[in-house]
C-alpha cells in the first residue's frame, strides 16, 4: 500500500480524485442550493394559481359540493386547502389528512395569514406543522393565503398548504446523482491511474531501477526505448548518460591507477596534505618513512610529522609559496619540496616530496674519506721516495752502505705503493662488476688447511700457536675460486698473527652451517673497539692508525675480502672483544649438499 501512495500513479491518481470531489461537491451545493430555489419558487407560483383558480371556482358556482368536487380535481396529490369565513374559523376542508384538524388549528392560530382578511394581496408562509400521515413527525409546508373574493367584494379566505417533502425527495435524488457521478469518476480515474501506469511510470520505474543499478556500479544496465515522445527522449538520453559515465569512470580508473603505479614506484616519499595539515594521500616510501619517524619518537609525540616539517607546510599554507630544504632530522638527512595545492584561486592544501639523502650523505662522506685515506698512504711513500732519492743525486750519503740503506727503502716503499694501487684496481673491478672468478669445486678442509700451513712458519717466528680444526668430512666440496679465496683467508690469518701477541694463539677452523660451510679465524689478540666493530669493511678504515702505520696495512684488505666473500654468495662478519680477542667468520655455499 505504502509502495502505491509514494508512487507517481499513486499521487496522480489522488490527486485526480481529489479534484473530482471538490469539483462535485461544488457542483453538488450549487444545484441543490438551485433546485430548492427553482421549487420554492414553482411552489409559490403553483400554491398562488391554484388559489385563484379556487377562487374563481367559489365566484362562479353557487353549489358548495359542486366547487369542492372542481377544487379536488384542480388542487394536486399532497396539496391541501381550506376555506374560512370568518378569522379562526373553518368553513370547508379539502383533502384532509389525519392531521388535518391540528394543521388547520395551526394555520388559524398564525397572526400573520390572519392578516388575509384585511388585504387583498395572498401572503405566503413557511410554517412547520404536523405531518398528514405521521402523528408524531412535525413537516415544512408552504402556506398560501388568499383573500376569496365573490362579486368584488371580500367573502373570506382560503388557505392552501402543501408539503415540502417534494423538494427533499429531488434533494435527495440530486445527492444519489452526485453519488453515482463519484462512484463513476474514481472508476473512471483508477482505470486512467493505471493506464497512466502502463504508459509513463512503467517506463520511469524501469529507468529508477536502472539508475539503482548505476549507483551500484553497473554502467552496463539499459532502459528500453518504446515510445519517441519525452519519456522515450528520456530513456535515451539516461543511456548516453549511463556510458558517459562509463567512459569517464574508466578514463578516471585509469588515470587513477596510473597515478598510483607512478607514486609507487618513485623511490622519494610523495605525501598530500590538506589544510589543517591532515595526510590525504601518501606512496608506500612516504609510509615507510613516517614509520620510521613515528618508532623513533616512540610515544613522545602525536604529531603524524616531524615538527620541522610541520613548521615548512605551515609556512606554504599560509604564504601560497613554494619551499626547497634540506634538513637534518634524527641523524637522518632528508630534501624536502613543499608545493601548494590549489582549487580555484584558493589553497586547500600541499604536496612534499621527501628523498632521503643520508645514503649519499654517507657515500659523499666516505669518498671524501676515500680521497683523504688515500692522499695520506700515497703521500708518505711518495715524500720518502722523493727525500732519499734527493739524498742520492746530491750525493749527501758518502758510504756505500748507507746508501744500499737508502735504496732498500726505496725500494720497499715502492712495493708498498704498488700494492696500494694494486688493492686499489682490485677493489674497484670487484665493486664495478667486472672482476671475472674462475671457479672450480675443490675440497673446501684441504684448501683451507693448505693456506693456513703456508703461516706456520710466520707463526713460530713470532711464538703464536697456529693450529687448523677441521670439524666436516674431507670429502665435502664447494664451488670457489681458489686464488680469491685464499686471498681472503691470507689476509685473515696476516692480520690475527699481527695483531696477537706473543705466546697466543690463532686458530683456523671449519665446520659446516646448513647448506653453508663456515670459515671462522679467531685470535687472542688486541681485538676491536666496540665502536669500529661497524667501520671495518670499511676503504682505509684504521682503529689505530698509528699502529696499523707500525704494522705496513693498507686498510683495504677487510674492504677485499668482504667483496670476495660476497662474489662468492657468502657472508662475513665480525665479533671482538678488546684485549681478549677477535673472531673473523665467513661462508661459503657447499655443492651438491
Amino acid at each position: 500500500m505504502n509502495r502505491i501512495w509514494n508512487s507517481v500513479v499513486g499521487k496522480l491518481w489522488v490527486t485526480i480524485l481529489l479534484l473530482v470531489s471538490f469539483v462535485l461537491f461544488i457542483i453538488t451545493i450549487l444545484m441543490l442550493e438551485f433546485l430548492g430555489n427553482y421549487h420554492s419558487q414553482q411552489a409559490e407560483v403553483t400554491l398562488r394559481q391554484e388559489a385563484g383558480t379556487i377562487a374563481r371556482i367559489v365566484d362562479d358556482h353557487d353549489n358548495v359540493d359542486t366547487s369542492l368536487d372542481i377544487i379536488s380535481v384542480i388542487l394536486g396529490p399532497g396539496t391541501n386547502a381550506l376555506i374560512s369565513k370568518e378569522p379562526r374559523e373553518v368553513s370547508l376542508t379539502l383533502h384532509e389528512g389525519e392531521n388535518g384538524e391540528l394543521i388547520h388549528e395551526y394555520i388559524m392560530k398564525d397572526k400573520t395569514l390572519n392578516r388575509v382578511f384585511q388585504s387583498s394581496e395572498p401572503i405566503l408562509k413557511e410554517m412547520i406543522l404536523p405531518s398528514l400521515t405521521n402523528k408524531n413527525q412535525m413537516e415544512s409546508y408552504y402556506v398560501l393565503a388568499s383573500p376569496l373574493n365573490v362579486e368584488n367584494e371580500l367573502h373570506g379566505a382560503v388557505f392552501i398548504y402543501q408539503s415540502l417533502d417534494v423538494i427533499h425527495q429531488t434533494t435527495k435524488k440530486t445527492t444519489n446523482i452526485v453519488f453515482l457521478s463519484a462512484f463513476i469518476a474514481f472508476i473512471l480515474t483508477t482505470f486512467f491511474a493505471f493506464f497512466l501506469s502502463t504508459r509513463i511510470t512503467s517506463p520511469l520505474r524501469k529507468m529508477r531501477e536502472a539508475a539503482f543499478e548505476l549507483s551500484k556500479g553497473n554502467f552496463d544496465s539499459k532502459v528500453p526505448v518504446l515510445q519517441n515522445d519525452e519519456i522515450g527522449q528520456l530513456a535515451t538520453a539516461f543511456n548516453q548518460m549511463g556510458r558517459q559515465l562509463k567512459h569517464h569512470l574508466e578514463v578516471i580508473n585509469q588515470e587513477k591507477e596510473q597515478l598510483s603505479s607512478i607514486l609507487t614506484s618513485m623511490t622519494d616519499a610523495v605525501i598530500t596534505f590538506n589544510r589543517d595539515h591532515t595526510i590525504l594521500l601518501s606512496n608506500p616510501q612516504a609510509d615507510k618513512l613516517l614509520q620510521k619517524w613515528f618508532f623513533r619518537m616512540g610515544n613522545s609525540t602525536s604529531q603524524p610529522i616531524p615538527m620541522e616539517m610541520d613548521h615548512m607546510l605551515d609556512h606554504v599554507l599560509h604564504l601560497e609559496e613554494e619551499i626547497n630544504e634540506e634538513l637534518e632530522m634524527e641523524g637522518s638527512y632528508y630534501a624536502i619540496s613543499i608545493s601548494p595545492l590549489y582549487s580555484g584561486d584558493s589553497i586547500r592544501g600541499a604536496v612534499a616530496v621527501l628523498r632521503d639523502m643520508t645514503e649519499q650523505h654517507r657515500l659523499d662522506k666516505l669518498r671524501s674519506d676515500f680521497i683523504a685515506n688515500v692522499s695520506h698512504e700515497l703521500r708518505t711513500p711518495i715524500a720518502m721516495l722523493q727525500g732519499y732519492s734527493e739524498a742520492i743525486v746530491d750525493e749527501i750519503v758518502t758510504s756505500e752502505e748507507e746508501r744500499n740503506e737508502m735504496m732498500k727503502i726505496i725500494y720497499e716503499e715502492s712495493q708498498r705503493m704498488g700494492r696500494l694501487v694494486t688493492d686499489l684496481l682490485d677493489l674497484a673491478r670487484m665493486e664495478s662488476g667486472r672482476m671475472r672468478l674462475y671457479k672450480e669445486n675443490v675440497a673446501v678442509a684441504q684448501v683451507m688447511e693448505r693456506i693456513t700451513q703456508k703461516f706456520s712458519q710466520v707463526a713460530k717466528e713470532s711464538n703464536i700457536n697456529l693450529e687448523f680444526v677441521n670439524r666436516i668430512s674431507p670429502q665435502l666440496t664447494a664451488e670457489i675460486d681458489v686464488d680469491r679465496i685464499e686471498q681472503v683467508l691470507t689476509n685473515l690469518v696476516d692480520n690475527a698473527i699481527r695483531y696477537t701477541p706473543n705466546e697466543g694463539k690463532v686458530s683456523v677452523s671449519v665446520e659446516q652451517h646448513k647448506a653453508f660451510v663456515k670459515i671462522s679465524v679467531q685470535d687472542t689478540g688486541t681485538g676491536i673497539p666496540s665502536e669500529d666493530l661497524p667501520y671495518v669493511f670499511e676503504r682505509f678504515y684504521k682503529a689505530d692508525k698509528s699502529r696499523m702505520r707500525g704494522k705496513g696495512g693498507t686498510g683495504l684488505g677487510l674492504a677485499i675480502a668482504k667483496n670476495m666473500v660476497e662474489s662468492h654468495d657468502g657472508d662475513i662478519t665480525v665479533q671482538s672483544i678488546e684485549n681478549k680477542g677477535t673472531i673473523f667468520t665467513f661462508t661459503l655455499p657447499i655443492k651438491n649438499l
